[in-house]
């Protein structure tokens, strides 16, 4: 895949500019647009910079993230806090996803959306109050691993790293994810499934796969 060197204004404003021009896969009143990728790649600031681009041209906006979605530490830690495969098969609520998130924005859906489901701090729901997205509003969800589970994105980027430079960027404390991440690249093959991809082993000089 080639890559054209761009920085984060003008990636925002591309992006933001194709949002607005998308129309919803399914005939529903809302889009559903993935900012995918591990942490070090930070894909929740992508997501506020689309979410403030996209708010400038009118759109009403939703960001949540997948951490916000954790299972209770019974399920995510029984194989021990430190399990990579539990961590890509087990840790995010996928099931509350589809029925909080993703459901309430089908055709004829409700728009009303859970912005967050558990508190891994205090290993309790959050008891966030539901929010409304009205018809025409943007979903933008971002995190890791939101690829290869039919979840109905209209449009996906997916935020790459190099194994090297995800090692490098990843938190001492975290980097016992990091087979996870590969496992990830090597079953889902997220550079193959994204519309969008974008290269930020740099995180100053970004390059992308150019407009879909």
């Amino acid at each position: 895949m080639r890559l054209e060197a761009i920085t984060w204004e003008r990636l925002t404003d591309a992006l933001a500019e194709r949002i607005t021009v998308t129309t919803p896969k399914d005939g529903s009143g809302w889009l559903r647009i993935a900012v995918d990728g591990a942490p070090a790649a930070a894909p929740g600031d992508l997501a506020g910079r689309l979410a403030e681009a996209l708010r400038v041209r009118g759109r009403a906006v939703h960001r949540a993230g997948t951490f916000g979605f954790l299972r209770p530490a019974s399920v995510r830690l029984e194989h021990g806090k430190e399990d990579p495969d539990a961590f890509h098969d087990e840790w995010f609520d996928r099931q509350a996803l589809w029925r909080e998130v993703f459901q309430p924005l089908d055709p004829g859906g409700s728009g009303r959306v859970l912005p967050d489901l558990w508190d891994p701090a205090t290993d309790r729901a959050t008891r966030s109050a539901y929010v409304t997205l009205p018809p025409g509003g943007v979903l933008l969800l971002h995190g890791p691993f939101l690829l290869g589970h039919w979840f109905p994105f209209d449009l996906s980027v997916h935020l790459k790293l190099s194994p090297a430079a995800l090692a490098r960027r990843t938190p001492e404390g975290e980097r016992w994810t990091l087979p996870a991440f590969a496992r990830y690249e090597a079953e889902t093959r997220p550079e193959e499934a994204a519309d969008v991809v974008v290269r930020a082993d740099d995180p100053r000089r970004p390059a992308w796969s150019g407009p879909v």
